[in-house]
């Protein structure tokens, strides 16, 4: 297990919070000084949680498109993808609440030949217009093989999407692409006839969980 680095001047911050407090509480014993600091105490625990990344091994099989972050399926459908592709596609989202693991990974090996960030609402990630009309970071991943778009969509509470990839970097699955901050959502679209292996409501845990099979 270890932190995030996206988490470092979010938790410096709020150790030196909560330093400041406990000299106020040090030199006075106010014990309303003592209930923030309790409460600040709970936030940094909560961040640390948040920001945490467990240990994991990947396996990287080829013909595989793995989960790109944990959460639960909340779409399978057949759409228009209108950013990149211009044709129909098979969408899969993964919504992550606020107590899953939040960095996002590469669903396939390959080359990064897209990406554009895109400003946007922040309503509910699970309502379906979040994936067109929400704060997204879209970025497409090409093997000699297929061709997938990795979209992530900031969220309600969500205010923060980082996104590592450059056009022609070279990327392995798991790879990580970025993290989304405070709960959201990952969509990915893959071609029609791609065989999909997971279920709406079935959690999955990034870059071990398979998606789908090509």
């Amino acid at each position: 297990m270890k932190l995030h680095k996206e988490g470092s001047k979010s938790l410096i911050n709020e150790i030196i919070i909560l330093i400041v407090i406990a000299y106020f509480y040090y030199t006075s014993g106010n014990q309303v000084v003592e209930i923030l600091f309790a409460i600040m105490l709970f936030i940094f625990i909560c961040t640390l949680y948040f920001f945490r990344i467990p240990k994991r091994d990947f396996e990287r099989k080829s013909d595989v498109i793995y989960a790109p972050c944990d959460g639960k399926v909340v779409v399978i459908e057949e759409t228009r993808e209108s950013e990149f592709y211009n044709d129909n596609r098979i969408q899969v989202s993964v919504f992550m609440s606020p107590l899953n693991i939040h960095n996002n990974l590469y669903p396939i090996s390959g080359i990064v030949t897209y990406t554009k960030y895109h400003p946007g609402k922040f309503i509910a990630a699970w309502k379906p217009k979040a994936s067109t009309d929400n704060e997204r970071s879209s970025i497409v991943i090409k093997n000699n093989k297929i061709s997938v778009l990795c979209r992530q969509i900031a969220g309600a509470v969500a205010r923060r999407i980082v996104t590592y990839s450059k056009v022609e970097e070279k990327v392995n699955s798991c790879d990580e692409i970025g993290f989304i901050k405070f709960g959201s959502r990952v969509d990915i679209f893959l071609p029609i006839g791609t065989q999909i292996e997971v279920k709406i409501g079935e959690k999955v845990s990034g870059g071990q969980s398979i998606i789908a099979k090509y």
